[in-house]
C-alpha cells in the first residue's frame, strides 16, 4: 500500500513539472511541460511517438504560438487603420490574412495538447517570447505590406526550426501541418513582394 501511494505521489510530482522559457531580456516565462515525459505509454496517447520526449517541441511550438497571436493582433490593426488609394484591396487582403492566421492559431493549440501539452493563453506570455513585435497604428498601405512581410518571414523561419526538430524525433504530424503553412506563406510573401514592386 505505501508502496502504491509513493508511486502517486511521484506521478503527481511529475505532473507539475514545468519548463522555462527565456525571454529575451532573460526574464523567465514559466510554460507547462508536456505530460508525455510521464511515461512511455502516456506521453502522446498512441500516436506511435512513444518512444520520443515530446516536450521541446511543445515548448517549441509555444513559442510559435506566441508569434502567430502577436501577428495576428498586428495584422488586425493593418486591417481596421490602413489609408491611401489602396484601401479597398489592403483591407481585404489583410482580412483574409487574419483570418487564416486565427485557422492556424487554433490548429497550432491542438496540435500542442495531442502532443500532452499545455498551449499558452496569455497575452503577457505571449509578449515576453515572440520574436514578433507589436506594430502600433500603421496606416501607410506599403508600411502595413511590409509589416507583413516581417511577420511571415520571421513565422517561415521559426516553423523551419519546428519541422526539422519534428524530423529528428519522427514527429510527422507536427513537420506536415508546419510544412503546409510554410508552403502557404511562401506564396504570400512572393505577393506582398510583388505588390512593393
Amino acid at each position: 500500500m505505501a508502496k502504491q501511494a509513493t508511486t502517486k505521489q511521484s506521478t503527481t510530482k511529475q505532473d507539475s513539472e514545468q519548463l522555462d522559457n527565456t525571454d529575451k531580456s532573460g526574464e523567465k516565462v514559466t510554460t507547462p511541460k508536456s505530460t508525455a515525459s510521464k511515461s512511455a505509454s502516456s506521453k502522446t496517447r498512441d500516436i506511435s511517438l512513444a518512444a520520443a520526449d515530446m516536450s521541446a517541441i511543445v515548448e517549441q511550438l509555444n513559442t510559435l504560438l506566441a508569434n502567430y497571436h502577436i501577428f495576428y493582433t498586428n495584422v488586425r490593426g493593418y486591417h481596421w487603420n490602413v489609408r491611401g488609394s489602396d484601401f479597398f484591396t489592403l483591407h481585404v487582403k489583410f482580412e483574409e490574412l487574419y483570418t487564416a492566421l486565427q485557422v492556424q492559431i487554433d490548429e497550432i493549440a491542438e496540435r500542442i495538447l495531442t502532443l500532452q501539452g499545455t498551449p499558452l493563453h496569455a497575452y503577457s506570455d505571449f509578449l515576453k517570447i515572440s520574436s514578433i513585435k507589436e506594430d502600433k497604428n500603421v496606416s501607410d498601405g506599403v508600411a502595413c505590406v511590409k509589416g507583413i512581410l516581417t511577420g511571415l518571414t520571421m513565422t517561415i523561419a521559426k516553423e523551419r526550426e519546428i519541422i526539422d526538430l519534428a524530423d529528428e524525433d519522427d514527429d510527422q504530424g507536427t513537420a506536415d501541418q508546419l510544412t503546409a503553412y510554410v508552403q502557404e506563406q511562401e506564396k504570400l510573401v512572393w505577393m506582398y513582394n510583388a505588390y512593393l514592386g
